[in-house]
């Protein structure tokens, strides 16, 4: 039976991948590769360098298709996300038909790790629930952008006796969460965090974890909140995309 196997490649630096996943690799008849663009060429080129290093004998197999637009001007923002998971399935389904051989084994490189906020996983549970295509799969985790965040800020993800939430910037528009104090914040194109008022209230922001053009900037939410609005413009503005992550921290005693 085919073997699929998602390998989680962390947050942009080779280093960050472990034994495990390097091990894997070496394993992989095809990786798989959905191309976002010009714009993110730079994701498929770290993808190409993380092979090159760790697998540098080679003797894989690339098959690469381009990834489905997203209608992100859609009001139904759940019905939106759902119809370009269904093609982007449709389009790993092909790909893993005409490209992987039965006894043979296919991998995608998840970028951070393939179980928080990446479409991976949900994607080959979706195509294996359609009934016209079989395989195993293994999971193997990787360095998030979460991980790396707070890594990077030298602080602690929890605190003592405390829970930690991690949402979206659409769900944090709707009120900073009930009986949390840390909450970590991913997919907030609009700086829902500027709209916050609490002047105790700590904030841990990062933009391209992991890569060569990583940013952070932390303190005070009312104090540094304009400076992150200015620092992600300019980055999304140099860069052509933005990948960015924050933690906020109330009373943070």
């Amino acid at each position: 039976m085919r073997n699929i196997v998602l390998i989680g490649i962390g947050e942009g630096d080779p280093e960050h991948l472990t034994v495990r996943a390097v091990e894997a690799m070496r394993t992989v008849d095809v990786f798989f590769i959905l191309d976002k663009g010009e714009r993110k060429k730079e994701l498929v080129d770290f993808r190409a360098e993380v092979l090159g290093r760790y697998v540098p004998e080679g003797g894989y197999r690339i098959a690469e298709a381009n990834d489905p637009p997203r209608d992100r001007s859609s009001a139904e923002y759940v019905s939106a996300v759902e119809d370009w998971r269904k093609r982007r399935a449709d389009v790993c389904a092909r790909m893993i038909t005409e490209e992987l051989g039965e006894d043979e084994t296919g991998a995608f490189l998840v970028w951070g790790d393939p179980t928080l906020y990446d479409s991976t996983l949900g994607i080959l549970e979706d195509i294996l629930a359609r009934g016209t295509l079989s395989f195993e799969y293994t999971v193997i985790p990787g360095v998030s952008s979460v991980s790396s965040l707070v890594a990077r800020h030298r602080t602690g993800l929890n605190r003592i006796g405390r829970p930690v939430q991690i949402t979206t910037g659409r769900r944090l528009a709707e009120g900073f969460p009930d009986g949390v104090d840390d909450v970590v914040v991913m997919l907030d194109a609009h700086c829902t965090f500027a709209e916050i008022e609490n002047t105790g209230m700590e904030i841990y922001w990062g933009a391209y974890l992991g890569t060569p053009e990583e940013v952070t900037v932390s303190g005070r939410l009312p104090e540094v909140a304009a400076e992150i609005k200015q620092v992600r413009a300019e980055a999304r503005e140099r860069n052509g995309w933005i990948m960015d992550t924050y933690l906020l921290r109330r009373n943070p005693g």
